[in-house]
């Protein structure tokens, strides 16, 4: 593709892994540092900290007052934002690229110098407390998701909702914020990933400048987590609210992850999703929502990129007069076909062609790129993993395919949702 060339890829001395993929058709950067802790990492008791600190970082440091970064970037025209998941914190900003150094001269800053005082501390607890009623407890949906989650994981820290529980939430204070910054904010523990209008060699010597200035921190352990024990039972969570207008439901099983799975098989599941329900080329699309019509909405996903085992999950909702157990038996009766019959060599090469190419259409936005790399590293992956992927991909069988279904996709031991209108309450 004209103005691109092959990642690099470095560790400076201190530890940090640097990633750079030049793109020159536009004089643009976009600066993502990711940091290898999220809210599966937080001690016992704890939950909501890793999320907290991602708000703590925007705070004063010692070198920048309260909202210089901000203002910084607004002045230029630039963008910034940042966010917190189960395995990783990333933050990252686009800009024109004579504002790179000064970006990474900010992220250097705080990763090692910020002010936190009770009051900051504070006051950024109410923010979070009120983004998790109105993100988490206003939302029937997100209410339910946060319930499967902990029903789902039985054993896994993956089952505590990032944002963390309320009344662990309200507990954090300036200690936990402290020990966990002292812990975590590294550059040994952190990847930055560039992608855009920069040349490797010069962005090399920035991060030397900047980043390179930095001590490394004490070794982490090993990133080992509680693990899943062997699930032998179906579970059912059910909520009725009066806010609910359309019923749904969606059923979730534990399944590998592109970190944990055996060569092939979260290839394999990634192409049993994009099949089953990826977008309105697939069965369920066309089988529920186009022939038979009795569904609104009807899909499947599988969440590849995570460190330990993830989750493959089916969802629809009904439309017109069709109810949702109509819906939910013509989701089964799709993946019984797969287990049974499998798929064919047509709609396999078909979904590895759109799957391949959507990596390559992820090529045309520094932030989707800059994403793939980052997220992979963050979760154990390599640079080579990602560039390799399309190849894995169309190595894939179709009886791979069936295969992971078969294994996987048991319905004695999944876990469903359901969220419904208040007046289906008891039916």
């Amino acid at each position: 593709m004209a103005g691109e060339q092959s990642p690099s890829d470095f560790l400076l001395r201190n530890g940090m892994e640097v990633v750079v993929i030049p793109d020159h058709r536009a004089p643009v950067v976009t600066h993502m540092i990711w940091y290898k802790v999220g809210s599966a990492d937080e001690p016992p008791g704890k939950s909501g900290i890793a999320h907290f600190f991602e708000h703590l970082m925007f705070k004063a440091t010692a070198n920048h007052a309260a909202g210089e970064f901000d203002r910084t970037v607004s002045e230029i025209g630039g963008s910034k934002n940042a966010f917190t998941s189960y395995d990783y914190t990333a933050f990252h900003e686009t800009v024109p690229p004579t504002a790179l150094e000064q970006m990474m001269g900010f992220e250097a800053d705080r990763m090692r110098n910020l002010i936190l005082t009770d009051d900051v501390i504070k006051t950024e607890r109410d923010v979070i407390l009120e983004e998790r009623c109105s993100r988490i407890d206003r939302n029937p949906q997100a209410v339910l998701d946060e319930e499967v989650d902990a029903t789902l994981w039985q054993n896994q820290p993956y089952r505590i909702s990032v944002i963390g529980w309320m009344q662990e939430m309200q507990q954090l204070n300036r200690e936990d914020a402290k020990a966990f910054y002292d812990v975590y904010y590294h550059p040994n523990n952190a990847v930055l990933v560039l992608a855009g209008d920069v040349d490797p060699d010069a962005v090399k010597a920035m991060a030397e400048r900047t980043f390179g200035k930095i001590a490394r921190g004490p070794d982490l352990p090993p990133r080992i987590r509680p693990v899943e024990p062997e699930q032998n039972t179906m579970r059912t969570v059910t909520l009725t609210d009066a806010r609910v207008s359309v019923p749904s439901f969606s059923t979730q099983w534990v399944v590998p992850s592109y970190h944990t799975a055996k060569p092939g098989e979260a290839e394999a599941l990634d192409l049993l999703a994009e099949i089953l329900g990826g977008d309105n080329r697939s069965r369920l699309h066309q089988q529920l929502m186009i022939k038979q019509g009795i569904a609104a909405e009807a899909g499947a996903y599988f969440q590849g990129t995570m460190l330990d085992a993830t989750n493959f999950a089916v969802f629809g909702s009904p439309r017109g007069d069709a109810k949702l157990s109509d819906v939910e038996a013509a989701v089964d009766a799709e993946i019984a076909r797969i287990v049974k019959d499998g798929v064919t060599e047509d709609e396999l090469e078909r979904a590895k062609t759109r799957y391949v190419r959507s990596t390559i259409f992820a090529r045309d936005k520094q932030k989707d790129m800059a994403n793939m790399y980052g997220s992979t590293l963050a979760t154990g992956g390599s640079v080579k993993d990602v560039q390799e992927w399309p190849e894995r991909i169309r190595k894939v069988t179709a009886d791979q395919v069936k295969q992971v279904a078969a294994r996987y996709l048991v319905l004695d031991h999944s876990t469903t949702g359901y969220l419904l209108p208040q007046q289906q309450a008891g039916n």
